[in-house]
C-alpha cells in the first residue's frame, strides 16, 4: 500500500485568451507524501503553493495543459524548488503566450509515467479544450487528474482558439469512459466528479456521433 495521498490548494487569478479576461479559481493538485510530491497546475500563486509543500521534495510540476491560469506560476514555483516544468508539446502554442522567453523543460507524452511516493500517475493525451491536454491517471488513488478535460456535468469548454468539440468528445470517449467507473476525477476547476456520474451525460454526445 500507498502512503500517497492527493492535497488541495485553491488559487485565484486570471485567465485571457482571443481577447478577453475572465476572474478564475483554479484548483492546484499535491500528489505524495511527506517526503515527495508532484504539482499538477501551477495556477496563479507560486508562493502559495511552495508553502504548502513545505519543505518536501517536488519531483515535477505537471501542466495539464497551457491555458495561462493553469501555466502562470509554474516558472516561479520551478525556480523555488528546482522541479521541471512538464508540458505536452502540442501545447507550445498556447505556452508561449504567456511565457515566451522560458521555455517548460520537459515533454508529457501519451502513455508516459511519472512517479511519485510510490504512486504511478500515467500521462493520458486529451486534446480538445486544448491540443495538448492531457490528464493524469492514478489507479493505486483512484484517481484522474482530468485539467480542465472534463468537470462535473460535462467537457471542458470548447469555445475559443485552439479547441475543439467533437475532439474533446472523441478524448472522453477514448481515454476516459474506458477507465473504472469509480475513478475520482480531480478538476481543474470546481468540485470533482466520477467516470460513473459523468458517463451517462457523456454517452449522449457520443450517441449523437461526436
Amino acid at each position: 500500500m500507498t502512503g500517497a495521498r492527493i492535497e488541495h490548494l485553491i488559487t485565484s487569478g486570471t485567465f485571457s485568451l482571443d481577447g478577453g479576461t475572465w476572474d478564475v479559481e483554479n484548483n492546484v493538485w499535491i500528489i505524495g507524501d511527506d517526503e515527495e510530491v508532484i504539482v499538477v497546475d501551477a495556477a496563479h500563486d507560486a508562493e502559495a503553493i511552495a508553502e504548502a509543500l513545505r519543505g518536501r521534495t517536488l519531483r515535477a510540476i505537471v501542466c495539464t495543459h497551457a491555458h495561462n491560469d493553469h501555466i502562470d506560476a509554474a516558472p516561479a514555483l520551478a525556480a523555488r524548488t528546482g522541479a521541471p516544468v512538464l508540458l505536452h508539446p502540442d501545447d507550445l502554442p498556447l505556452w508561449k503566450q504567456t511565457h515566451p522567453d522560458r521555455a517548460p523543460d520537459g515533454e508529457l507524452v501519451e502513455g508516459q509515467v511519472l512517479e511519485a511516493a510510490g504512486v504511478s500517475l500515467t500521462v493520458l493525451h486529451t486534446p480538445g479544450h486544448a491540443p495538448g491536454a492531457v490528464c493524469l491517471h492514478a489507479p493505486a488513488l483512484s484517481a484522474l487528474f482530468g485539467g480542465d478535460t472534463l468537470f462535473a456535468g460535462g467537457p471542458g469548454a470548447t469555445g475559443r482558439s485552439y479547441s475543439d468539440f467533437p475532439t474533446i468528445v472523441g478524448s472522453i470517449r477514448d481515454r476516459l469512459l474506458t477507465l473504472p467507473r469509480d475513478t475520482v476525477v480531480y478538476t481543474g476547476h470546481g468540485e470533482t466528479t466520477t467516470i460513473a456520474a459523468e458517463a451517462p451525460h457523456l454517452q449522449e454526445w457520443i450517441d449523437r456521433g461526436f
